[in-house]
């Protein structure tokens, strides 16, 4: 095989990972443990890759990404919902684990997403600690919802369960601000971030820990890659209206109400805006 022209799809499930290289249309089925990430990177390093796509899935990537990484090869993970409009592009409509690694081994071929760097150790934990967070309020909120409809003999247990996320959502906020002032780096971009009028402490985390790129491109790849540009929908002489879609949800939904808060407590940003 030409080396020159070998990819890599590679599709992680919560028990297996698929892999299928191309052009030779070759496939593997490995365990999603210690072993079969040693015995695929142990195989990809002796190929020597092009390229090696991986499909984000909810975090069960990140280990083997990982490991990919630490022997340099070139891995990139990519979007599910650019696989799944590649998929359909492509006329692929069924989806099974097999045929997603196949899906992804084209996608490698065809469009060649560009390698980025990956996240540092320092600034992976400091990803899962915002995501727990979020989950954590995303409980709180829940719990307190079911407080009103609920029985005296459901109540105490509410209650309770609530004062216990109060105080674990406390702790992670302190170990938040302990993660960030270990590193000058962080205390450095959060105090130029938080200069900002409207940008709190919240902010400033999310675009730390779901925005590394910030700083690196120029306003209109961030804001793309942000989800907050407008895209034309035009088709002749039709000039459509201009919309924002994709990007980190996550990001722009903190941007939003960090914008809202600002306008509505600060007349001079209301000015502006």
């Amino acid at each position: 095989m030409n080396q020159a022209l070998m990819l890599v799809g590679v599709d992680v499930s919560k028990a297996s990972v698929d892999v299928e290289l191309r052009p030779s249309d070759e496939r593997w089925r490995l365990a999603r443990d210690d072993e079969g990430t040693r015995d695929l990177v142990a195989r990809l390093r002796a190929l020597g890759p092009t390229l090696i796509v991986v499909e984000a899935s909810g975090g069960l990537e990140l280990p083997l990404v990982a490991a990919l990484a630490a022997v340099a090869l070139p891995v990139v993970v990519v979007n599910p919902r650019k696989v799944g409009d590649f998929a359909r592009a492509t006329g692929q409509l069924a989806r099974t684990d097999v045929l997603d690694a196949a899906v992804l081994a084209h996608l490698a071929d065809v469009v060649r997403p560009a390698l980025r760097p990956l996240r540092d150790a320092e600034t992976q934990a400091l990803t899962d600690l915002l995501a727990r967070r979020h989950q954590l309020i995303a409980m709180l909120a829940a719990e307190q919802n079911r407080r009103g409809p609920a029985s005296a003999a459901v109540l105490l247990r509410l209650e309770a369960h609530i004062a216990w996320l109060v105080d674990e959502l406390r702790a992670l906020d302190d170990e938040l601000r302990q993660t960030l002032q270990r590193s000058p780096h962080w205390r450095e971009r959060d105090e130029l971030l938080r200069s900002v009028p409207g940008v709190g402490g919240q902010l400033s985390l999310t675009l730390m820990a779901h925005l590394p790129e910030l700083g690196s491109l120029d306003r209109r790849q961030i804001a793309a890659l942000v989800g907050v540009a407008p895209f034309n929908r035009d088709s002749g002489t039709l000039r459509g209206r201009r919309t924002i879609w994709g990007g980190r949800v996550r990001v722009r939904s903190a941007l939003y109400i960090s914008t809202l808060v600002a306008t509505r407590s600060n007349p001079v940003i209301r000015d502006f805006c």
